[in-house]
């Protein structure tokens, strides 16, 4: 060590006091010190920031992706609109609605549509980037905003389930079913007198077709709708003619049950019994899938085929008679029980029913709201298409 005892003694003297050491110590550090307590600071707020930036991307991914699988949006436009506006809104509540324009102005949002035979699924990713402001401390080593940015991927879609069906039609072409209903079929000059109204027959014939329309409808190609039409009187299966026993066998499609509903013509008294075992023992499953109409679907590639029976009429069981009938009403509802229990279900239709005819139907339907009343042609109308639409529900169902 160099000796000092060549120096003034006043020299020596201020070369070795120490006192002013922390000072300048201190002046050399504090840059350092400050600037890490500013990173410490920053490094905080980044995280938190790419946090709630991340959670923003996220949830505006998913919600275009389901708002397109849903059908709430019309198109990937709009949903790219959707997916901005979800980030703007949620980076608001963190960012302040004044950085909303620069926000919007690098988010970008990216959609996939995937088309198959039986799905359709969007694949949307969101990227976005915010410009951080930073604390005074990182200043001193020349830093003032660092930019974040965060990417966020998810897919949603449809699936479509192909839900097969076969539908028999019970339907009551007693003789009552000639009477008139309340709606007029022509009025008279004047316009203001009716001439003539449509009879039951006339009205049920025009409530089939819209069933058939809707079924029509679901099932374009004729691939997962099979239909059949039992009508009845007193307990006699027939046709127009009123002498041999008749029904239009089950098919696929609605052609020829349609033909076959313009054909009836009232005649006799009231009794679904026999209609309604014929048709339990049409369209029921058995335990090994051999039945008719599971052989027949299968043939189509359907492997889930939900059965259905129409039963309608706008009387109350008498049989031959005029009045009614104690067990034939009963007989019917224990025809009812045995096709439910075969896993078919029941729709009910009374059409200007009387009480026991309504009493009787509304215990055969399926629960769930599948008893219908009609007092007008229209409501009768607009009753079968609802079972139709009712039916056919299933054949499309959406999983997100």
């Amino acid at each position: 060590m160099m000796s000092t005892s060549f120096l003034h003694p006043c020299l020596r003297r201020m070369l070795s006091d120490r006192g002013g050491n922390f000072g300048i110590v201190t002046a050399i550090m504090a840059p350092v010190l400050l600037g890490a307590a500013g990173l410490a600071i920053d490094y905080s707020n980044m995280a938190l920031s790419q946090r709630q930036l991340q959670e923003s991307t996220d949830s505006a991914a998913l919600a275009a992706a389901t708002a397109l699988a849903s059908g709430k949006v019309a198109d990937e436009a709009a949903a790219k609109t959707l997916a901005k506006d979800f980030v703007v809104g949620q980076m608001a509540n963190y960012a302040g609605t004044a950085s909303a324009s620069a926000i919007r102005n690098a988010t970008n949002v990216d959609i996939t549509t995937s088309t198959s035979s039986t799905s359709k699924s969007y694949s949307v990713t969101v990227a976005t980037s915010y410009r951080l402001g930073l604390t005074p401390f990182m200043n001193l080593l020349g830093h003032s905003t660092i930019d974040i940015s965060t990417t966020s991927s998810t897919t949603s879609g449809t699936s479509q389930t192909r839900s097969a069906l076969s539908m028999e039609l019970v339907l009551d072409q007693s003789g009552s079913m000639g009477y008139d209903t309340n709606t007029c079929a022509q009025y008279k000059k004047n316009g203001t007198t009716c001439k003539t109204y449509v009879v039951k027959i006339d009205a049920l014939k025009q409530a089939s077709a819209s069933l058939f329309d809707a079924l029509d409808k679901a099932d374009p190609q004729h691939t997962l709708v099979r239909t059949g039409v039992i009508s009845y009187s007193n307990g006699l299966l027939r046709d127009w003619t009123n002498k041999v026993t008749s029904v239009s066998a089950m098919d696929w499609g609605t052609t020829k049950s349609r033909d076959y509903v313009t054909t009836l013509s009232p005649d006799g008294g009231t009794d679904a019994t026999e209609p309604m075992q014929l048709a339990d023992d049409t369209i029921k499953k058995n335990a090994n899938s051999t039945d008719a109409e599971s052989v027949a679907h299968q043939k189509k590639g359907n492997s889930k085929v939900d059965r259905f029976i129409i039963l309608m009429t706008d009387g109350e069981m008498t049989s031959n008679s005029s009045t009614w009938n104690k067990d034939k009403d009963q007989s019917v509802r224990d025809k009812c029980d045995a096709a439910k229990t075969d896993g078919i279900t029941l729709f009910t239709v009374a059409f200007m029913a009387p009480d026991k005819g309504k009493s009787l139907l509304q215990y055969c339907a399926s629960p769930g709201g599948n008893y219908y009343e009609a007092e007008t042609m229209e409501k009768l109308v607009a009753d079968f298409e609802s079972i139709a639409q009712t039916a056919t529900k299933a054949a499309t169902l959406l999983t997100n």
